[in-house]
């Protein structure tokens, strides 16, 4: 049995994440079919909810078991960057639309985390930050690590400007090799969510070349 689930929804599965309260039983009512189809339940999951107003893009919190159905089943109580679990069976859920989720895993310590990485994120150096709170909080070696990196934005249809034009996957790669990870052990998707129309795109959205503004979901989960 491999060690981790990860599951990448595409717009034929629908939104994942609602604009507004008009969506709202929609949108659970596409999480909650997803999961399902994968055997895992809205009750063992959490949301991780990124969220855009602050400065600080490196907020990162360890789970228990009492965190299953924050954000999914209940109102989320605390908002994040980056969610870890210590136990397997406890999946984690990111919606996305061109950033990267970051499924950091530790098979040695058994530890996963999923990390949002976009502009602003790596502009704080999230990648690194990630991996440093793994070993300060729970004693990672970051040669131990394997890293998957979802779909995303290229550089074409989004450069990062802070990084010489460069795109997401390229600078949260140089981020986590930064930090200790091994390249060898770093998996990159080659999808191109702006181009590759079976995910949504908030980049192309905003140009008009989209005719709606989902979410697709990135769900990662050791098993057990």
């Amino acid at each position: 049995m491999q060690p981790l689930t990860i599951l990448c929804s595409t717009r034929d599965d629908d939104s994942m994440k609602a604009r507004d309260e008009t969506q709202v039983a929609d949108v659970q009512q596409n999480r909650a079919t997803f999961l399902a189809r994968q055997g895992i339940e809205m009750n063992e999951t959490t949301l991780v909810r990124m969220t855009y107003d602050s400065n600080n893009y490196l907020r990162y919190e360890t789970l228990t078991s009492d965190d299953m159905g924050d954000g999914m089943t209940r109102p989320p109580t605390f908002k994040s960057d980056g969610l870890v679990v210590t136990e397997p069976g406890h999946a984690l859920f990111l919606p996305l639309a061109d950033c990267i989720g970051a499924v950091i895993h530790d098979p040695v310590k058994n530890i996963m985390m999923l990390s949002h990485l976009g502009r602003h994120n790596l502009e704080q150096f999230g990648a690194t930050q990630s991996i440093k709170y793994l070993i300060k909080e729970h004693g990672v070696n970051p040669g131990d690590l394997t890293i998957w990196l979802s779909p995303a934005a290229s550089k074409e249809h989004y450069p990062l400007y802070s990084f010489d034009n460069r795109s997401l996957h390229d600078v949260a790669t140089e981020q986590f090799m930064a930090a200790g990870a091994m390249k060898e052990n770093i998996e990159v998707s080659p999808i191109d969510s702006a181009a590759d129309e079976n995910y949504y795109s908030h980049s192309q959205f905003l140009k008009g070349n989209r005719s709606n503004d989902g979410r697709f979901v990135v769900v990662a989960m050791m098993n057990t």
